[in-house]
């Protein structure tokens, strides 16, 4: 039962935070003038290492995973969830494993490497992307500006586009904002109406080894949808 109210929970939490996203003013997300310096002196691994507030557990989660030569030695790009959205689907999780009389998970190692590399690298792309690297998204125009689909790190169908918001009257004269949807069903890429969509809150960061995009992480679900989460990890066996 609760992975069915999970489901409904964040097909509707997706669309909030796409429309508040939308309808926030420009300078509640990355305003790109070009007049702050994006650049890290370090790698993407230690970029998320020098902000532990926001990506502690991603950091441990990408160690658990054994990622970490992808994020110090290989070009990428990174979506990068913050950890208030792994607290998000291990509460979910725990739910869950309370409803079937087992012992919740207190610690992240308790779940095996291979289910949180295959949400991680949901995130993860091979290759250095910068915000105008990406065509153009519109929901209600999914037909002339649909993203572009790719493979994820390790695979994943993903889709990525920069949503255009309107200024003035004028459409698609305003900001800029990224988002990154998870794709459930490859036999369907374009039915937008399944995706699980997140947006962008800051582009552009820049370590030595690739880009950083950092989520906005209201109403996110780290691997974006939890019922699989939940499943997979049970399925795999808790430690």
């Amino acid at each position: 039962m609760i992975i069915t109210n999970i489901k409904k929970i964040i097909t509707t939490g997706a669309l909030a935070t796409m429309l508040l996203a939308m309808g926030c003013k420009k300078n509640s997300y990355f305003d790109n003038t070009g007049l702050t310096d994006p650049r890290f002196q370090g790698t993407v691994l230690d970029y998320l290492k020098s902000k532990p507030v926001y990506f502690d557990s991603i950091v441990k989660i990408i160690h658990i995973a054994g990622l970490d030569d992808a994020f110090t030695k290989e070009d990428i790009t990174f979506f990068a969830p913050a950890d208030s959205s792994v607290r998000r689907t291990l509460m979910a999780l725990n739910q869950e494993l309370r409803l079937e009389g087992k012992n919740e998970v207190t610690r992240l190692e308790q779940i095996k490497p291979a289910v949180w590399r295959a949400q991680l690298t949901r995130y993860l792309f091979k290759g250095k992307k910068s915000l105008n690297d990406y065509p153009q998204l519109d929901g209600q125009n999914i037909s002339a500006y649909p993203g572009q689909i790719y493979a994820a790190y390790d695979g994943q169908i993903m889709n990525i586009g920069v949503v255009y918001n309107d200024a003035g009257g004028v459409k698609y004269a305003g900001y800029r904002q990224l988002f990154l949807s998870y794709i459930p069903s490859p036999t369907s890429p374009r039915d937008y109406n399944t995706w699980f969509s997140v947006p962008v809150a800051s582009v552009n960061i820049q370590p030595t080894n690739g880009y950083v995009h950092a989520l906005v992480y209201v109403n996110h679900y780290f691997g974006f949808e939890p019922n699989q989460f939940i499943e997979n990890a049970i399925a795999a066996g808790i430690d």
